[in-house]
């Protein structure tokens, strides 16, 4: 494991919620990096589902050094380089592809691949990926599907994300092969504040 690695394995350790945010205002991003920070979040994820991404990612950053900030919905080379260039520290990916997985073989920041099957999982743990992402998580069965992937595959840790609500939060988390889970509801984009719980 890469000095990167440990550094968000730890982090996730601490703070196992991991906000996942499609931001378009960039004037709040400032404030909310130091509320996210403040609040106990240690790693902020970013997705490319606005044309600002990129730059919420930065200002972020650059707002909350000790916040560990990521690039999710990466679907391309494209997508992961730009991620690249702009000083994402982890790319997340919704599914993968055999040219996208190619690409990301090379790259020194932490890597979530997106699973959605135990063939999938399997084929990323013997590339060497340990720590995937489940997703849809809700949509796929949730915490039964991840208990039961979790004795056949017991070296595999997975970020849950998607659909996961406050509600079922604990339940993911109270899993032994989940290391972490993904939620768009931990940033109110209405109210522009922070939601724990």
């Amino acid at each position: 494991m890469t000095d990167a690695q440990t550094q968000i394995i730890d982090a996730l350790a601490k703070c196992p919620l991991v906000p996942v945010m499609a931001l378009s205002d960039l004037d709040w991003i400032p404030q909310l990096a130091v509320d996210l920070r403040d609040a106990g979040i240690t790693v902020a994820e970013v997705v490319l589902r606005t044309p600002e991404a990129i730059d919420v990612m930065k200002i972020m950053k650059a707002s909350a050094p000790d916040l560990i900030v990521g690039m999710g919905t990466v679907r391309t080379e494209e997508d992961m380089q730009k991620s690249l260039d702009a000083g994402a520290e982890f790319l997340v990916t919704p599914a993968t592809s055999p040219k996208l997985l190619s690409a990301l073989m090379d790259v020194s920041v932490p890597v979530f691949p997106g699973a959605a099957t135990p063939s999938e999982a399997m084929h990323l743990y013997d590339l060497g990926y340990d720590y995937q992402k489940f997703f849809p998580a809700e949509a796929l069965g949730g915490v039964k599907t991840l208990k039961a992937w979790g004795g056949p595959l017991p070296n595999v840790t997975f970020m849950a994300t998607g659909g996961i609500s406050p509600e079922k939060a604990p339940d993911y988390l109270a899993l032994p092969n989940v290391i972490a889970i993904g939620g768009s509801y931990i940033v109110d984009k209405k109210t522009k504040s922070v939601k724990l719980t």
